[in-house]
């Protein structure tokens, strides 16, 4: 994703979320064999350039999807309920007991449509791959979505 975006989830974690940004410091930290005070003394534009790095790192994608899951349902619930909402699934602020095991076609690129317009692309995209890689319901609709549809690539910076 764009270094721009992740910064912001970070910084999201950091003002609003101190226990998940601790957790998230102490496993980067840990995957670089340093001690979270080392990090928390670097100015925070360096100190998130290095987390950023970390959590990209496989043996981190347990912390980086929770630092993910966590922003995508707090900060943005609303765009998680209108996506269930648009494809008729019951949940409670964005969080499901059980996903359907297919969804119709047309539902589906409704759906998406109805989230581009409403909120940023970038933010929809990130939401769509982790809704996809995430959950046990793998929609291969979505997946060619994912993979076809221009407007739902993730970017990243050059």
């Amino acid at each position: 994703m764009l270094p721009t975006l992740a910064t912001e989830i970070l910084e999201y974690a950091f003002t609003s979320d101190k226990p998940l940004y601790k957790t998230t410091l102490a496993a980067v930290a840990q995957a670089r064999h340093v001690r979270p005070v080392f990090l928390e003394r670097q100015p925070r534009v360096e100190r998130f350039a290095q987390m950023i790095a970390t959590l990209g790192r496989p043996q981190l994608t347990p912390a980086a999807n929770t630092l993910l899951s966590t922003w995508l349902l707090k900060k943005h619930g609303p765009l998680l309920a209108a996506f269930l909402d648009a494809l008729k699934i019951p949940h409670d602020n964005g969080v499901v007991e059980t996903l359907p095991k297919a969804v119709d076609d047309a539902a589906l690129r409704s759906a998406v449509d109805q989230l581009i317009m409403k909120f940023p692309a970038q933010i929809v995209a990130v939401y769509l791959h982790a809704f996809n890689e995430m959950n046990e319901a793998h929609w291969p609709n979505l997946e060619a979505l994912l993979n076809d549809d221009v407007r739902l690539q993730i970017r990243r910076d050059p």
